[in-house]
């Protein structure tokens, strides 16, 4: 086995300058200098036979073959950190990470996750939000939840939720503003996010109206602030079903417009490929399913 194993400390190199993007970052991290950091990395370059980093420019950047082990180290690492924190605390709750997006998080995933604690009071949660690409977390993890499917080497990914888009306010706009046809969105204010440019576009054009001049728009760099937006009164926000289905049914948001509803891409539970076989994972990844198939069984419940 030893024959077979890179020099470990040049390995923990590598990960950290490659987690990082920075020789200089990764030598901080690791309390060393950055010629140390430099020098383990050529070591295991040599060692493997590859260049894992460009250094062209005067910056490094990872080659493809650099991204690719760079999955497979911190899939090795993960695995030791874990067999280690059991070994420690054996006695400890199963811990699991996940990761999702923060709008999927906050609008889906919290409202369901107590039924997941009832049937599984020994596993524990950690959520964690960000948008991110999977290969570029800073922070190790169990589950991922991306939209999808993805190229992500290393991992196994399933599908388990549909999106589809329809136009979204709250009831109190909707008394001031009636909304009954497409083209009546030219009186209102639309909410736009950065994270999906497109969708307004896509959904006008689709409904007939590609020239429609809304009265004004509102721009947010989050979807979510969008969505708050659309709760608040301040516009009409190009909603996601059926994860905005629990605002529809509180009566915060309302969907004037039967259609168009755009499907676009859902979401997929994202699993590095050593960890598969954890229990706890299958389990999660299972609910998440079961969860999807339940909301998205009966049909769209709009609330008009």
């Amino acid at each position: 086995m030893s024959q077979t194993l890179p020099p470990l400390n040049a390995l923990r190199a590598f990960e950290s300058a490659a987690r990082l993007e920075s020789f200089s970052a990764a030598a901080n991290e690791l309390f060393v200098t950055h010629g140390a950091v430099s020098k383990q990395i050529k070591q295991l370059e040599e060692w493997l036979g590859v260049q894992l980093f460009d250094r062209t420019g005067g910056r490094v950047k990872l080659t493809d073959t650099g991204w690719r082990y760079l999955v497979q180290v911190q899939d090795g690492f993960d695995l030791i950190a874990n067999a280690t924190a059991q070994l420690k605390e054996p006695t400890r709750q199963r811990r699991l990470v996940i990761n999702s997006t923060p709008t999927l998080a906050m609008h889906w995933l919290l409202p369901h996750l107590s039924e997941f604690q009832q049937q599984y009071p020994d596993i524990e949660l950690r959520l964690m939000t960000s948008d991110r690409d999977i290969g570029r977390l800073d922070a190790p993890f169990d589950i991922a939840i991306r939209r999808g499917p993805g190229d992500w080497p290393g991992f196994i990914a399933k599908p388990f939720l549909e999106e589809r888009e329809l136009p979204l306010c709250s009831p109190a706009l909707l008394a001031r503003l009636p909304l009954e046809r497409p083209a009546d969105l030219a009186r209102h204010t639309l909410l736009y996010a950065d994270t999906r440019p497109a969708a307004w576009q896509r959904w006008l054009t689709l409904a007939g109206v590609p020239e429609l001049k809304p009265a004004a728009v509102q721009q947010f760099d989050h979807f979510y602030l969008a969505l708050q937006a659309a709760m608040d009164g301040l516009g009409v926000t190009l909603g996601p079903l059926p994860m905005m289905q629990g605002e529809i049914d509180a009566g915060r948001l309302i969907a004037p417009l039967s259609g168009p509803v755009v499907p676009v891409r859902g979401y997929c539970w994202v699993v590095p490929r050593l960890a598969m076989d954890d229990p706890a994972i299958g389990a999660f990844c299972q609910w998440l399913e079961s969860v999807a198939a339940r909301l998205n069984g009966p049909g769209l419940r709009i609330g008009i």
